[in-house]
């Protein structure tokens, strides 16, 4: 008779204790388990409550399952190793191997081999169990990018704490997401239908990023720097979804991102752009590089409260008691398109030259600069944006998350 089908036969034929006397763990969570249903009727739980407790059981239970499988696997996986090549021997002592699962970290005590003194070092059990030290099992990466394609990446981690009661952090699920996304190709968004006006934006902010550390343990000699993270977003003026898009390289990468997310929103040739942002030149001179301004079909709208935070400055020095009634006349020929009146009454207060700071001089060369950029009555009159809070708002919910 065949060995293995010998070995079933037996096994079928021991009781249960007799087939748990070496897995302790599992036959006392089982009993635990036996335990919890007598509890449960005698105090008389709901379904709710029962439910709630017997998936924390089962939680544990698939736990102790995998690390009393992977202390067995870990031993036949030497063993055969040590069969197939005599040159194996064993290297150091063992060391803890920790992974990540839905039933939250799986830890086994694993012996690292060599082939020979000098020969390369040798994991049997990584190799045979496709499992890595601080790796994600494939079920808990597939929740992790389900969750993260829908979601934020932090929405992600707090949905797979509901779900499967594991902790896993932000940047596990921010590279998990994007390595599968890369996998399967870049998402696209599903075609909008054809917008009479698309209005969009480009805004940015710094990020923290951590760098790993060099060796083995790359949790050790982190580094903390800042990254400028360039947004942008676009929307048919008849809707309230944004198509998004963020990248960490330049603003003239962004540009090319900039000019695809206006097309997700439903930009064809006979549709015309507004766009609002602040008066940074690196986002105005990509506006102009990706969209043609010269029929009138692009236009570029400067921040109204970008312009109002400048003015601020000036009205600290021209009208310190009246701050609120200066600021709220200036606003007035600003939404009349009465720039030239603006800049009149900051030129009356310019400070001697050679003065510094010029905060009045200042907000003069920001306004002049833009001038072109402020036509606040027409998009008014179009009922168009005149701020960019849509874009930076995102920063939040796109980025920040």
């Amino acid at each position: 008779m065949n060995t293995e089908l010998l070995n079933s036969k037996n096994q079928n034929e021991q009781s249960l204790d007799e087939r748990f006397a070496t897995r302790p763990r599992l036959r006392q969570r089982l009993l635990g388990m036996a335990d919890l249903i007598d509890q449960a009727v005698t105090e008389g739980w709901t379904a709710h409550e029962a439910e709630t407790r017997a998936v924390e059981q089962i939680r544990k239970l698939g736990q102790e399952v995998l690390t009393d499988w992977a202390e067995k696997a870990e031993h036949a996986a030497r063993r055969q190793a040590q069969e197939e090549n005599s040159k194996l021997i064993q290297y150091g002592n063992k060391k803890l191997l920790t992974w990540h699962s839905t039933y939250g970290d799986i830890s086994v005590t694993a012996q690292c081999l060599r082939v020979g003194r000098r020969g390369p070092q040798v994991r049997p059990f990584c190799q045979r169990a496709a499992i890595g030290p601080r790796s994600y099992s494939l079920p808990l990466q597939r929740a992790l990018v389900d969750f993260g394609a829908d979601e934020s990446f932090l929405d992600a981690t707090k949905k797979v704490r509901e779900h499967y009661g594991v902790e896993v952090p932000v940047s596990a699920a921010r590279e998990h997401t994007l390595t599968h996304a890369k996998a399967v190709g870049a998402l696209e968004h599903q075609p909008a239908p054809p917008a009479k006006v698309v209005i969009t934006g480009m805004d940015g902010s710094m990020i923290p990023l951590v760098e790993s550390g060099a060796g083995e343990d790359r949790r050790k000699g982190k580094t903390l720097g800042w990254k400028q993270a360039n947004l942008c977003c676009a929307r048919a003026q008849d809707t309230v979804e944004c198509v998004y898009g963020a990248t960490l390289a330049s603003v003239k990468m962004a540009g090319l991102m900039w000019r695809t997310v206006v097309g997700g929103a439903g930009h064809v040739p006979t549709s015309s752009i507004h766009a609002v942002a602040d008066g940074a030149d690196a986002i105005f001179h990509a506006f102009h590089e990706q969209f043609d301004t010269s029929e009138g079909k692009a236009k570029f709208t400067v921040d109204f409260y970008h312009v109002d935070e400048h003015l601020g400055r000036a009205a600290d020095c021209l009208a310190p008691t009246q701050k609120k009634a200066w600021l709220h006349e200036q606003h007035g020929r600003l939404l009349e398109n009465q720039v030239g009146e603006v800049l009149q009454t900051l030129a009356a207060g310019f400070e001697p030259l050679g003065q510094e700071p010029a905060p009045v001089r200042g907000v003069h060369q920001y306004i002049a600069k833009r001038k072109d950029q402020m036509d606040y009555a027409g998009a008014r009159a179009a009922d168009l944006p005149i701020g960019s809070g849509e874009v930076e708002s995102g920063h939040r919910h796109v980025i920040q998350q």
